[in-house]
């Protein structure tokens, strides 16, 4: 493989990542700022601070552990905040995320979830990924009801492509997707407009109130839905994943610039696993270029703000989703393999995966904690001698 060749892999992987975390909950934080009595010019000061700040951040903890770190916005977060911060001003939202993310600095000065994580094996890790993942792989054939020709075809070039051009399976997925559902008329290009984003500096105000009501469960689901998922991919991935250093950055960080609309941000856990792909890489060493790719592309997207939420919602919901499923159908049937390939653990894996991949919130927790959760007390309970 030439020195282009990878380096269009590393950069289409960083791409497709960057598109499916934008796309896929841009909606969300749009809500979280109408609701907290925003308008759309704050979404996108918003979404410049956050894609700088995943983009550095990514880049930074990327090239120096030489591992594939990907940072994301916390989408559980921003589903949670459409709830919670009801009947709370913007300025005591911004005290709560400020408050929140202390809370996971403190995790990373402390040490404390990285010894938990440390102690879960790697089994029940592959089959809480598999269970998060296993959605996604659905959705492309569900959302074949909606789009049938064009996510048909999709699938037929992810296979075609990893037949005969492996390196641009999913570059081809990609482009094949977008050019005939232009075709089609799925994309409405009315949409599109040019537009500069700026920074908006919000006061923080801190209340009690907020800081336990909004503050508190913003942690516990980031932590939960969002960095337990995230350093799952990568220990199924065989990576070390910098588990304390990584919060100790992210919590320090999301400090500084909650002001400025960066309401939480963690490991990427979907998204990630893109670019731990062998579609990113052959060689898993080199994979961390992938998500240095992605960080560019976070930059990027976050200069073009304004403009990208007008693309972003030109093209089909069915489209991006169903390209997130194709993208992860190798780390999916790798997650289940590593998962179930001891027999040791055969049964809490099983438990793990099927709970994780069920629709099962318990105060406010996802499916994902509860995963593992039920996993580990499987373990413990069929664990001979």
């Amino acid at each position: 493989m030439t020195f282009s060749d990878q380096l269009l892999n590393r950069a289409t992987a960083g791409l497709v990542a960057v598109i499916i975390g934008f796309s896929s909950s841009i909606a969300l934080i749009y809500q979280v700022v109408i609701t907290l009595g925003g308008t759309p010019d704050l979404v996108a000061s918003w979404l410049l601070m956050l894609g700088l700040v995943m983009g550095i951040t990514t880049i930074g903890l990327s090239y120096y552990y030489k591992v594939p770190v990907l940072i994301a916005w916390s989408t559980t977060g921003a589903a949670l905040l459409i709830s919670s911060a009801k009947g709370y001003h913007l300025n005591e939202a911004v005290g709560a995320f400020m408050f929140a993310a202390t809370l996971v600095f403190i995790s990373g000065v402390t040490g404390w979830f990285e010894k938990i994580m440390n102690r879960i094996p790697s089994e029940l890790a592959c089959a809480m990924l598999a269970g998060v993942l296993v959605t996604f792989g659905i959705d492309v054939f569900n959302f074949m009801n909606e789009l049938p020709l064009v996510i048909g075809l999709m699938v037929l070039m992810y296979f075609l492509g990893k037949r005969f051009f492996a390196r641009f399976a999913m570059l081809s997925v990609l482009v094949a997707g977008v050019i005939l559902a232009w075709q089609m008329g799925h994309i409405d290009t009315g949409a599109i407009h040019w537009k500069l984003s700026e920074f908006t500096y919000i006061t923080p105000h801190f209340n009690l109130q907020a800081c336990i009501s909004i503050g508190l469960p913003l942690y516990i689901v980031t932590m939960t839905s969002q960095n337990l998922p995230g350093i799952a991919v990568l220990k199924a991935h065989n990576y070390k994943a910098p588990i304390s250093a990584t919060l100790n950055v992210t919590g320090f960080i999301n400090i500084l610039t909650a002001p400025f609309g960066t309401y939480s941000i963690n490991l990427a856990a979907i998204t990630a696993a893109i670019c731990m792909s062998d579609e990113a890489d052959k060689s898993p060493d080199k994979r961390y270029w992938a998500s240095i790719a992605a960080g560019v592309f976070y930059i990027v997207m976050a200069l073009c703000a304004a403009t990208l939420v007008g693309l972003v919602a030109s093209l089909p919901q069915a489209l991006i989703l169903a390209l997130a499923g194709i993208a992860l159908f190798g780390t999916i049937a790798n997650s289940l393999q590593q998962a179930l390939s001891s027999a040791q653990y055969t049964e809490a894996a099983i438990v793990t995966f099927l709970v994780t991949a069920s629709d099962l919130t318990m105060l406010s927790v996802g499916s994902a904690f509860w995963g593992i959760i039920a996993g580990v007390c499987t373990l413990m309970i069929t664990r001979k001698g």
